[in-house]
């Protein structure tokens, strides 16, 4: 059996950790112009939280989190969310203090749109352990790759 925190718990963990690391328990925040600088910051047997600040114009492929739920936080700055829907792609604007919380077959795209940077906060339950990528093709979600990995940022190397 699965031990999953409920989504509404991983909204509170991520607003919890993005109060934390706004008031400077994580002074490591850094922004790197080539990716996505990412740190996690909390793990045990049930959930992992990781900080990632991204740049303008960085971004994730579409992507699911391999069967955990989970939450994510807009401490700084603001993402665009693209999730697939049965009209296409959905974009949505997450601003600073935004909150998102997702199950275990969520699919989306988070991309820095903006002029600005941007500062967010991940929950995951269970801990990732896979990633699956998809492309948008003819109107369908098409799985491209899945990767075995523990990191929400993962090179893309096939493995499937």
């Amino acid at each position: 059996m699965i031990n999953r925190v409920p989504r509404r718990q991983l909204i509170e963990f991520s607003r919890f950790y993005a109060l934390e690391v706004a008031g400077g328990r994580y002074p490591y925040v850094h922004f790197d112009e080539d990716e996505r600088w990412h740190q996690r910051i909390y793990r045990d047997q049930r959930i992992d939280i990781w900080v990632i600040s991204w740049l303008p114009t960085q971004c994730t492929d579409l992507h699911d989190h391999g069967g955990s739920s989970g939450a994510f936080t807009v401490l700084s700055g603001e993402l665009s969310e693209a999730v697939p829907s049965q009209a296409g792609i959905r974009d949505t604007v997450r601003r600073a203090g935004t909150s998102v919380g997702f199950g275990p077959h969520y699919i989306h795209d988070v991309r820095n749109l903006a002029s600005g940077p941007a500062v967010s906060v991940h929950a995951y339950s269970p801990p990732l352990t896979t990633m699956n990528f998809y492309e948008f093709e003819d109107q369908r979600i098409v799985r491209m790759r899945s990767l075995v990995t523990d990191d929400p940022e993962p090179a893309l190397q096939s493995a499937s």
